[in-house]
């Protein structure tokens, strides 16, 4: 009888316990980093009043007669379960995502554990948990932003306001595209010389900036012509009359004169009675020849100039009393053919000079000539910087130039150029340009280095840069064998010796050589920065802590360390949401968030506390109806024992 009441008194204690747990659970659901615990059951001691019996070969066995004695609470739990994360927008507010602890620490190199991150800095500096004055613990940098692989676990200090030194520039980089079809290479004509030239128009196709000297050698074409002989000068004259009683021209039938071999007139329309005036009418009808009466005797003439084999003309052959045989005077069975006449040997030869650069290896190029489609003179040279310039000339076309008097033109530079702010050993700041001009070589780029100011460029000061077919980078090199830029800030200031990293050669990633629509290569970035002052910081998933100074620097400042327990249940909760290892949980195994800690780093975020109201609120229940039917096992068990002791009445 007695048995049932201490059954119920240890159901009603630990009922009660299960509660008190449930209680603080709630209590803390707004706790920050709390982890909410469960309590456990076991039975308690059990009276055995009859022992198991084996099976016999009759009878099979029989099991053991045992009584419980109550139950007992056989452990209560703390559960670490993800909270959720609640923005806080403050920087130093931190939250672990996943397994982890923020390790915190005191002047007596004692170390706690807790979840709960809402830490602020202390009037030292220093990263602290607030409500406890404890220290954050990490790693802090040196002054390279490094953090050593030496470096020991302490209290994270974060000096607002500290200076951050100068650095002077050492290298620079370019990065994106050279057009490799530019062309700003507009022509000028400086001096025509004896050229007759007398204008060049258009814009080089090469986009090579520089002076053309042209020198032209041969003559013009010449035009074939022939002349009446054998007649007396006085009786030539455009009145005079062709037939009996003038010239005694007899035959006026087939009267023809052939043009280049291939075209044949017949000249009609003439009888006795026509005049000289009236046959140099009728062959001037003729397209391609000019007929006229110069000094008492007819001149035929071709109108184009050229080789006379090609550009001519010839009458039908003589008879007697013709016009062949009697006004050109050509005996029977000869033709009036042209004579004279030459097609031009004009050379032109351009010699240039770049403005930048070196031009090719090789000769020269000899210049085209530009023809009168009219008259087969030369009129113009074209051809000229890869072409796309022409010279034209006066009227009379071309003529050969002596030294000292050749044609000149010159043509504008293509250029494209970049600059950015670099600094020396002081902080100074200085601007440095990089122009680009384009090269008589192809898939070549000359550049040079300048600067504003009262710099200097003492070294390295230009070079050039050069592309494979497929526009990835060749060769980034300066002239004379510099290895860089050398710059005199000019202020007392050590000497700037300054990289240009341009890419990787064979890649795309710097410059490249592309036909495009545009330049867009730049100085992307620079190595060097002035004196600033720590003003605000950042806290990254990893616990790095990097420092935003007023110079545009960012730079790591510290690393906070996280811990992990090979058991994080057997942690022992010592008040103020902190931990402490015990001899079940092992020992605490530090590093860093996201790498040899598997937990990330909310920055700006506190993790909320993992209490459940909905699943406490039916512990609660559970709790109380177990709590009930164990203060009815007592209520029961004392009506029995009353009636027991009624039994003497």
């Amino acid at each position: 009888m007695m048995a049932s009441l201490f059954s119920g008194v240890s159901g009603l204690k630990n009922h009660q316990m299960k509660l008190n747990v449930i209680g603080n659970n709630v209590a803390n659901i707004n706790t920050i980093g709390f982890k909410a615990s469960r309590v456990n059951f076991q039975e308690a001691l059990v009276q055995t009043t009859k022992g198991a019996g084996r099976p016999s070969s009759v009878t099979g066995g029989t099991n053991p007669v045992q009584l419980g004695l109550g139950m007992q609470v056989a452990s209560i739990d703390t559960l670490f379960q993800q909270g959720g994360l609640e923005t806080t927008g403050q920087i130093t507010d931190l939250a672990i995502q996943g397994s982890g602890f923020f390790v915190l620490g005191d002047g007596n190199d004692n170390s706690f554990y807790t979840r709960a991150g809402a830490f602020g800095f202390d009037s030292n500096s220093n990263l602290v948990d607030p409500s406890s004055g404890l220290y954050v613990m990490g790693k802090m940098a040196d002054s390279s932003g490094e953090i050593s692989s030496l470096a020991t676990t302490s209290r994270i200090t974060i000096p607002f306001g500290q200076q951050d030194p100068a650095r002077g520039t050492t290298e620079i980089s370019l990065a994106n595209n050279l057009n490799a079809s530019a062309t700003d290479s507009v022509a000028t004509l400086i001096s025509a010389g004896s050229s007759n030239a007398n204008a060049v128009s258009g814009t080089a196709i090469d986009g090579v900036g520089g002076t053309h000297t042209i020198s032209i050698a041969g003559a013009q074409a010449q035009q074939a012509s022939a002349t009446s002989a054998n007649l007396p000068a006085l009786v030539i004259t455009p009145s005079t009359v062709l037939g009996p009683g003038g010239l005694g021209v007899t035959d006026f039938s087939g009267f023809t004169i052939t043009v280049d071999n291939s075209r044949t007139e017949t000249v009609t329309g003439l009888t006795a009675t026509s005049s000289v005036s009236d046959l140099i009418d009728a062959m001037n009808l003729i397209d391609g020849i000019t007929v006229e009466v110069i000094g008492g005797e007819i001149q035929v003439t071709r109108d184009k100039a050229g080789d006379p084999s090609a550009y001519g003309f010839e009458t039908s052959a003589a008879s007697a009393g013709d016009i062949v045989n009697v006004i050109f005077g050509e005996a029977a069975g000869n033709t009036f053919l042209s004579s004279g006449g030459a097609a031009s040997t004009f050379v032109a030869i351009d010699t240039f000079v770049p403005t930048k650069g070196t031009l090719p290896v090789g000769p020269p190029p000899s210049l085209e000539l530009v023809y009168d489609e009219h008259t087969g003179l030369v009129i113009g040279l074209k051809g000229i910087g890869g072409g796309g310039i022409e010279a034209t000339t006066f009227s009379g076309g071309l003529t050969a130039t002596t030294p000292g008097n050749e044609l000149i033109v010159e043509t504008d530079d293509t250029t494209h150029s970049t600059s950015i702010a670099v600094y020396d050993s002081q902080g100074g700041k200085h601007t440095v340009t990089l122009e680009f001009f384009k090269s008589a070589i192809d898939n070549r780029w000359e550049w040079e280095a300048s600067t504003l100011g009262n710099e200097s460029v003492t070294i390295g000061s230009t070079g050039y840069v050069s592309f494979n077919p497929d526009g990835s980078l060749n060769t980034f090199a300066y002239n004379g064998g510099a290895q860089g830029v050398s710059i005199d800030p000019n202020n007392g200031a050590e000497t700037m010796n300054v990289a240009i990293d341009a890419g990787t050669v064979s890649t795309f990633d710097g410059l490249t050589g592309f036909t495009s629509s545009g330049h867009t290569a730049s100085i992307i970035a620079q190595d060097g920065y002035g004196l600033g002052s720590l003003e605000q910081i950042a806290i990254d998933q990893g616990g790095s802590i990097s420092g935003i100074f007023s110079n545009g620097v960012t730079r790591i400042l510290a690393q906070i360390t996280l811990a992990d327990f090979n058991n994080q249940a057997g942690l022992v909760k010592i008040g103020r949401s902190l931990y402490q290892p015990s001899a079940n949980s092992g020992e605490a195994v530090e590093g860093v968030a996201g790498e040899t800690i598997a937990g990330t780093i909310s920055s700006g975020a506190l993790e909320s506390s993992s209490v459940d109201i909905a699943q406490e609120f039916t512990n609660m229940i559970t709790a109380q109806r177990g709590y009930q039917a164990n203060a009815r096992i007592i209520t029961t068990s004392d009506s029995m024992l009353e009636e027991l002791v009624n039994i003497k009445r």
